[in-house]
């Protein structure tokens, strides 16, 4: 074991790409804005055991039925809803037992990546991470549900993204999107709630600022937690 005073030993990844060969900051990792289905979602809007159709979302968020109906297949695609034939999409009932299992796969992936890119990456490329996480504070002042579950993907992409490993990116990345809408269906949390998990991305990139290795893993492994992760 590598003790806190040892060098750091540069980090190998699996894949060839690394972050400075992609665009020059890791905003650019953001995936396309979400579906109004998928943002209902993870709103908490549509209810878990509900059954929706196209026709009936399509004119809820005031757009036609054929990208909501792909949407919604997409989303089936994905477990989040489940096709019922001749009526429409019904939402996945999820326990609490799910959000902690995948929290826990979360953490065994993501907590060693932090870690290791804790050492790794030079100090001032965590500065470029800091729009990502103003913004998700500013949806979490608003109380903005759905808003912030976008900006917690996109910085948690875009952090995990300086690993250079895109499976990594990818696989991290479903997992997150999986948790939240496995709590969308649950209590609405208050905006107080939303503002002390979004902190948690800005208290990480101080830590990580700061090179504090042993602050950088408490906060990441207290922020992967199930139950913290209740969008």
């Amino acid at each position: 074991m590598t003790s806190a005073n040892s060098p750091a030993k540069p980090i190998c990844w699996t894949s060839v790409d690394t972050p400075r060969s992609r665009a020059s900051s890791p905003i650019a990792t953001r995936q396309p804005a979400p579906s109004p289905p998928s943002r209902a979602l993870t709103a908490g809007e549509l209810l878990p055991g509900e059954v929706y159709s196209a026709p009936v979302l399509a004119e809820r968020y005031g757009v036609s039925a054929t990208p909501v109906r792909e949407a919604m297949q997409q989303l089936a695609g994905e477990g989040a809803v489940e096709v019922v034939p001749n009526r429409g999409f019904r939402v996945c009932e999820r326990s609490s037992r799910d959000l902690a299992e995948l929290s826990e796969v979360r953490t065994m992936l993501e907590l060693p990546a932090i870690v290791r890119l804790a050492r790794a990456v030079p100090p001032e490329r965590w500065e470029e991470l800091r729009p990502l996480a103003e913004e998700g504070v500013a949806a979490a002042a608003r109380g903005d549900r759905a808003g912030y579950a976008e900006a917690d993907h996109a910085f948690h992409q875009a952090l995990i993204a300086l690993t250079g490993n895109r499976r990594l990116t990818q696989v991290t990345g479903d997992l997150l999107r999986r948790a939240q809408w496995a709590a969308g269906g649950g209590g609405r949390p208050g905006t107080a709630a939303l503002l002390a998990d979004a902190s948690e991305h800005t208290a990480l990139l101080d830590a990580l600022l700061a090179q504090e290795h042993g602050v950088v893993e408490r906060i990441a492994r207290a922020h992967l937690s199930a139950a913290r992760h209740r969008h």
